[in-house]
């Protein structure tokens, strides 16, 4: 069975993502990151996604991007709520982390070169989303030429491939697919700004995106919301 890095935040993309790494018949290593954000939960949601899919193995890496201090989800900024379709669509909003799935793919990187994978997986959606660079599919096929430029492995004619299967579905097919694949997704979390008991606030972009996923797929979120 080959290995693949699978990067997995806790959140509904990474989880389908996993699910969908562990379909192909691929051996999963989940990675999480602990850098630095507003809160845990999404951590304690990753190591229960990753034993519930299966994964081989699951490790949280600690680094901490509040040095830069720019973003809504490492600093005092407060998180955007309750934003219209549009104004979600018409820029990058604070809660964007600068260089995020950059710093991230490398570590995934990383640690696909030691475990002799060549495989990476990414839940980057281009289509419901917040706007952010880094998950757009030109980024994707950049970090791709990186890794076989950057690694031993790369330059010793082996090829990394990212994979970001879900880079073109809606949130509603992203729903669908992954129940179809077993994902529980009362386990997921992906609030920008739970209470904390870890309830979803119902108004933060992510929650309000991920709620619209669950009516456009005609199902009920089976996450406990604050409002």
């Amino acid at each position: 069975m080959k290995r693949a890095v699978v990067l997995l935040s806790g959140g509904l993309d990474s989880s389908t993502t996993l699910a969908i790494c562990r379909a192909d018949a691929f051996e999963a290593y989940a990675l999480s990151f602990r850098y630095g954000q507003r809160h845990d939960h999404e951590l304690v949601a990753a190591r229960k996604i990753a034993h519930s899919l299966g994964a081989k193995e699951h490790r949280i890496a600690r680094i901490d991007l509040r040095v830069f201090a720019r973003s809504a989800l490492t600093a005092g900024l407060e998180v955007p709520k309750m934003r219209s379709a549009a104004e979600m669509a018409s820029g990058i909003p604070t809660t964007y982390v600068p260089a995020r799935n950059t710093i991230f793919l490398s570590y995934a990187l990383a640690w696909a070169e030691v475990l002799g994978a060549t495989d990476i997986f990414i839940g980057a959606n281009a289509i419901d989303y917040s706007g952010y660079p880094d998950c757009r599919p030109e980024f994707i096929r950049a970090f791709e030429q990186l890794a076989n430029l950057a690694t031993r492995v790369g330059v010793e004619g082996a090829r990394f491939k990212i994979h970001a299967p879900l880079l073109a579905l809606s949130k509603a097919a992203i729903i669908q697919r992954g129940l179809s694949l077993g994902v529980n997704y009362a386990l997921t979390h992906s609030c920008y700004d739970p209470s904390p008991d870890g309830l979803a606030c119902g108004a933060c972009d992510a929650c309000q995106i991920r709620l619209k996923g669950f009516r456009e797929a005609g199902l009920i979120d089976p996450i406990p919301y604050a409002r």
